[in-house]
């Protein structure tokens, strides 16, 4: 029976069987707090296999309640409750949110973004933008699909700004076209931190070459050889390169390798004109579902072009000038230049502001998810997670294993925590000086190629966990931006993701055990 858990001759509904979840991690996180001592890992610590449990509660409760929100706080109550506080809103929710970090995503997500969807939709900048890529460019799903992945490629910065900056862009075309919000989140999704690591040329090589530096690594020695081994690395970058291939099959309507969920998405959505699952949820709230234009007002596509163009100049030159694209700046200047477009075309103060209001209680929910996402990665980090993950490798292995066990490290690691930068920070600085002595002990002919090899199963293994994550803030955003559920994102994209996955996992072992 569908939604239903048989237990002998009982049967439990997801409900019950969520707060029998609930209950046990409240338990185990007083167990572990009173009885569990910490192990020792350098200057940090771990409890052991435990140290899996805030961010398994989150991830197990996500999938059999299809309610983010209560999983991510209990998640996070299970993890204060393993540290020993108690107090969750002075001790960990206040602190949380007074982090500048947190201030900066609120000031991001919900006013600058929330206030530009809105002023879109008040506008119908949005529709007219839908309208003008129809007559000119878009044929239907297949045409729109593809300027969804091409606008993909062409944010190569990766993570958060990608997704946003795609998702915002192409929901107002992809909905006119009948694009089911299943197929469009994994496109955004999958096109955002994949091309990011292929293309190369943004803020992720400078900070990952600070934590590969193996002591005695003549290739590692300096940030300039360091650099240069990240760019070297990129061919092997498979899971990167087929994730976004997978993505270009789906945009030509290939379904073969996108699994069940996507298919049965796209015949849904082709035959019904339903974009959503029955029963879905979506993150995008009504408020900027439709146009609220006033009478009189007539939008232009230029309305919405100018603020993009703005956005995206600013986002690459801070880049360029500063090292790292200013997005607070970009989607500033986006919001103020949409509104001051609005008032000299004859919009009122008070209709402009409405639209902006409209669109903060549209992106309210989403945001305080992103926000309860990382808290709850934070403290799977706390607690020692990752670190218990990497401890599990201080075994000799042999050599052609290595790459497989760091990926599938990574992902779990990547997944549990919600964050592939995250995990950089964990795993490089392990895993690097692993594989050395591994090629050393080994005696590998080409160790430089071995170790590009375990760098990109880490590199691609993260990503993929990253964006595997119901915690993770691109896997929200993209549900969130392109108006899908997100457990059905969650559930849709995990089968293609998995796909490119196993097969990059099979050709890193290949080349290691060909050629190095």
């Amino acid at each position: 029976m569908k939604g239903r858990f048989f237990l002998g001759k009982q049967n439990l509904n997801s409900n019950s069987l969520a707060l029998i979840v609930l209950i046990f991690g409240v338990c185990s996180a007083l167990y572990v707090n009173y009885f569990v001592a910490a192990t020792e890992v350098g200057a940090a610590y771990h409890y052991g296999l435990w140290s899996l449990l805030p961010a398994f509660i989150t991830i197990l409760l996500s999938w059999l309640t299809r309610e983010p929100l209560t999983a991510l706080f209990s998640g996070i109550a299970v993890g204060a409750f393993m540290m020993g506080q108690y107090d969750l809103t002075d001790q960990i929710l206040i602190p949380a949110m007074a982090q500048t970090s947190t201030a900066g995503l609120l000031l991001l997500y919900l006013w600058l973004l929330g206030g530009l969807l809105g002023i879109w939709s008040k506008t119908g900048a949005a529709q007219a933008f839908a309208d003008y890529m129809t007559k000119h460019f878009v044929r239907g799903q297949r045409s729109a699909k593809l300027v969804a992945w091409f606008l993909g490629i062409l944010f190569f910065q990766g993570g958060t700004m990608s997704t946003v900056l795609v998702g915002t862009t192409v929901r107002p075309l992809a909905d006119k076209a009948g694009i089911s919000h299943e197929e469009m989140s994994y496109i955004v999704d999958s096109t955002a931190s994949p091309i990011a690591i292929v293309i190369a040329f943004n803020a992720w090589p400078a900070y990952i070459q600070a934590l590969i530096y193996v002591p005695g690594v003549a290739f590692l020695a300096t940030e300039a050889d360091r650099l240069a081994f990240f760019f070297a690395a990129v061919p092997f970058s498979f899971y990167g390169i087929l994730a976004v291939i997978g993505t270009l099959l789906l945009s030509l309507n290939i379904t073969k390798f996108s699994g069940k969920r996507i298919r049965d998405a796209h015949i849904r959505a082709t035959t019904t004109g339903e974009l959503d699952a029955p029963g879905a949820k979506p993150l995008s709230a009504k408020e900027l579902q439709a146009c609220d234009v006033p009478k009189g007002y007539h939008a232009h596509v230029f309305e919405f072009i100018l603020p993009l163009l703005s956005l995206i100049a600013i986002a690459v030159l801070t880049f360029v000038f500063y090292g790292a694209p200013k997005i607070n700046w970009a989607f500033g200047a986006a919001l103020l230049i949409s509104g001051f477009i609005a008032l000299v075309k004859g919009m009122s103060l008070r209709h402009l502001i409405d639209g902006f209001g409209n669109g903060l209680k549209g992106v309210v929910l989403a945001s305080v998810i992103l926000i309860l996402a990382v808290t709850i990665g934070a403290i799977s980090k706390e607690v020692g997670g990752g670190l218990y993950l990497v401890s599990l490798l201080s075994e000799q292995l042999p050599f052609w294993l290595l790459p497989v066990v760091l990926q599938l490290m990574a992902m779990i690691i990547a997944f549990s925590t919600g964050t592939s930068w995250g995990t950089f920070a964990i795993a490089f600085p392990l895993a690097m000086p692993l594989a050395w002595a591994i090629a050393q002990s080994s005696g590998i002919n080409n160790p430089e190629l071995f170790m590009l090899i375990c760098f990109a199963s880490v590199l691609n293994g993260s990503v993929y966990g990253d964006q595997c994550s119901p915690i993770s803030d691109t896997t929200i955003l993209s549900s969130m931006t392109t108006g899908c559920d997100m457990m059905d994102h969650v559930k849709s994209q995990i089968v293609p993701a998995s796909y490119a996955a196993g097969l990059a996992a099979i050709l890193w072992t290949l080349t290691v055990v060909l050629f190095a």
